[in-house]
């Protein structure tokens, strides 16, 4: 007979490795920028190794078909297999809209503030940058069918820290709760105090037929219901879950990039009959 594995024991093995980490650069990388590159490499890579191969995870910047980019975003999460081209110079990347399902911004704590905004405002702009730009979406063959155009994927945007600094819940929950429409955050993780996700009321309209209008109109209605925190010593394993969740169960797969969208940019044409 099999002997039962103790679940319990291997999550926490997970936390521990990702946390003791995350503390020790905190605690011995001294200078900004190097703690900050090696904050967000250390996420990078963690995701990395757990999600499956179909995902990539970089530091980016998004762009479109019209040439509009996002600003510089600290982890992206993208499609490997249905997105053609990935730009990348001297290891930075430049990924099509299209094929982003998640994007977060990384820093050692939660509370402070980046220029005037605090931490929590800085992320929701940064993500509000990646989901305004404008994507396609093209018919395709899957297992030999053709499928029509699919309407536009959510695009989750989150927070990953390592400390709280915050004496209370209340002062990130409003700070979340007053970031609205495109600028609306997710989930996140602060390693060291719980994982949280944010529970929204709102469904897609699902006969308006313009699918970027229908996303718009979905992050425009949308209204905070309430946020729910993890246990901190499950922080890392429900952030996990609750990642692959949204990846696997609420997002799926994105739509396939219009070509010729692109390419329309510098005036070519492609064949699309074969």
């Amino acid at each position: 007979m099999s002997k039962k594995v103790n679940l319990q024991s291997l999550f926490r093995g997970l936390q521990d490795q990702m946390t003791a980490q995350l503390n020790t650069n905190r605690e011995y990388i001294y200078h900004p920028g190097s703690k900050g590159d090696s904050l967000e490499n250390a996420w990078i890579e963690w995701l990395k190794k757990y999600l499956p191969n179909r995902y990539s995870v970089d530091k980016a910047i998004i762009i479109d078909h019209k040439g509009n980019t996002s600003d510089q975003i600290d982890v992206v999460i993208y499609d490997n297999w249905f997105t053609p081209f990935i730009f990348s110079q001297n290891g930075f990347h430049y990924i099509p809209a299209e094929g982003v399902y998640a994007v977060f911004e990384v820093k050692p704590q939660i509370k402070g503030n980046v220029g005037q905004d605090n931490f929590i405002e800085y992320s929701a702009k940064k993500i509000e940058s990646v989901r305004v730009l404008e994507r396609t979406s093209s018919r395709m063959i899957n297992s030999g069918i053709e499928t029509k155009p699919r309407p536009l994927t959510k695009i989750v945007g989150g927070i990953l820290v390592t400390d709280n600094g915050y004496r209370k819940d209340k002062t990130i929950i409003d700070h979340i709760k007053s970031q609205q429409g495109l600028r609306s955050i997710d989930f996140g993780c602060i390693a060291n105090y719980g994982s949280f996700y944010v529970d929204y009321q709102g469904e897609e309209d699902l006969l308006e037929k313009d699918f970027y209008k229908r996303y718009l109109d979905y992050y425009s209605n949308r209204k905070y219901k309430k946020l729910e925190f993890s246990k901190m010593e499950n922080s890392m394993v429900t952030f996990f879950m609750q990642l692959t969740r949204y990846l696997q169960q609420a997002i799926g797969t994105v739509a396939a990039i219009n070509l010729q969208s692109y390419l329309d940019r510098i005036d070519e044409k492609i064949d699309e009959e074969i």
